[in-house]
């Protein structure tokens, strides 16, 4: 491979299960609303916890997507992943017998893997013994198996890796996939993030860190970043997984674009465990990496899916970081925080966001930021409140951000064939 050469990459899959609905058209429909996903925790009693609320999915079937036998072998996080995945390939009308090849890469984030089970499992070691495990224990936990059991079913032999990278990781997954395509590793990739904590000890485990929102009488109104009434963000579930095609080979079978990658970057705050870097330090050279490695300036951006988590440090530096890197252009970029209706999906989120960001090149319609009532004095851009927008946009930036302080960025770009 000659040196500077560079493949482009595009998007012509999506698939999404979310809080909003069961496919990436109802999410979609959802976030154009301005619907909130958010509702009373049912997957466990909440009644001695000091929150009661999560965006989590409704209605989801498993048994439309895998057999029986696989269900019983496998945690929620891992069924997410597959059943985004199926959608995905078969939105980007691909055949099975295409994706099945040396090719192919799989990569799928979880921030925080199976969670769930290992409370059961933990529970019943405690009332009948160690030699009650399951033997598909260790394998239903470890945050891999989403993209192992993907790479497994579809016959993926490429690339096969599980960034763990907290709420940055969906963003990595993608930024990892559009590398091994770009460099020529790989000529298709399906990637993205799934996460399903909803649980009593990862409930607990942020709520102990007064990181979520205790606006338990009003749910949907409980995700509100860059609000001066925000209180924390809102845990959340599901799967955003987008397939990845390198352009020549897209273009050649006919496949509809939804839009194009150009950009990524990661880097880290090399700060706190949990704190971001005062004034956006951090992400702000990761905007500025990732607009580098797309080779444009910040003036072309249009539209930015904001990390805002509704947290208030988050939000705050966030839009620091926005401002810093922009400049005068801030002023007229569009910013919206998608998370105000589907919630933190964590490491699913990066998955999810990318796919509204490429929904929102492809359509012309930039996303909403709900409950958005009493702006923060100190985050002053446009949040594009309370209503979707329609507007043409040509570059769109999506911003993660993650514990331990990692940043990631990816770049979109309209596809105008």
């Amino acid at each position: 491979m000659k040196e500077g050469w560079r493949r482009r990459v595009v998007i012509t899959g999506i698939g999404v299960i979310s809080p909003l609905g069961l496919t990436a058209e109802k999410t979609w429909e959802g976030i154009l609303a301005g619907r909130s996903g958010i509702g009373p925790i049912t997957h466990f009693d909440s009644s001695d916890s000091t929150v009661k609320i999560a965006g989590e999915v409704r209605g989801f079937e498993p048994e439309k997507y895998l057999p029986e036998p696989t269900i019983r072998k496998t945690d929620l996080f891992i069924q997410y992943a597959c059943a985004a995945s199926f959608m995905a390939v078969e939105d980007s009308k691909l055949t099975r017998e295409e994706v099945a090849s040396e090719r192919t890469a799989v990569v799928i984030a979880s921030g925080m893997g199976g969670i769930p089970a290992i409370e059961k499992t933990f529970y019943l070691v405690n009332e009948k013994g160690h030699r009650r495990i399951s033997p598909f224990f260790i394998p239903m936990i470890i945050p891999n198996l989403a993209a192992g059991m993907v790479s497994i079913t579809l016959g993926a032999q490429g690339p096969n890796t599980c960034p763990a990278t907290a709420c940055a990781a969906g963003t990595h997954a993608l930024g990892e996939a559009f590398g091994y395509i770009r460099h020529g590793v790989s000529d298709l990739a399906v990637a993205g993030g799934a996460e399903a904590i909803i649980s009593p000890v990862a409930v607990g485990g942020f709520n102990a860190m007064r990181a979520l929102s205790r606006r338990n009488e009003e749910p949907e109104k409980a995700s509100r970043p860059f609000d001066r009434d925000r209180d924390g963000f809102v845990i959340s579930e599901g799967s955003g997984i987008l397939v990845l095609e390198e352009f020549e080979r897209a273009v050649g079978r006919g496949a509809r674009i939804y839009a194009e990658i150009i950009g990524y970057a990661l880097n880290s705050d090399a700060h706190h465990i949990t704190n971001p870097a005062p004034e956006g330090i951090g992400p702000r050279r990761c905007i500025q990496l990732a607009l580098k490695d797309a080779e444009i300036g910040p003036e072309k951006i249009d539209y930015i899916n904001a990390h805002g988590t509704s947290t208030k440090v988050g939000d705050i530096n966030e839009t620091n970081a926005i401002k810093a890197v922009f400049g005068e252009h801030a002023r007229q970029l569009c910013v919206s925080s998608t998370k105000s209706m589907t919630g933190h999906l964590m490491g699913a989120a990066g998955g999810i966001e990318a796919a509204i960001s490429a929904k929102a090149l492809h359509e012309g319609i930039i996303p909403p930021t709900i409950n958005l009532d009493h702006p923060d004095p100190e985050c002053d851009l446009d949040y594009v409140p309370g209503e979707a927008r329609k507007k043409e946009i040509q570059y769109a930036l999506s911003n993660s951000f993650g514990f331990g302080g990692t940043n990631g960025c990816l770049i979109f770009k309209k596809w105008e064939g």
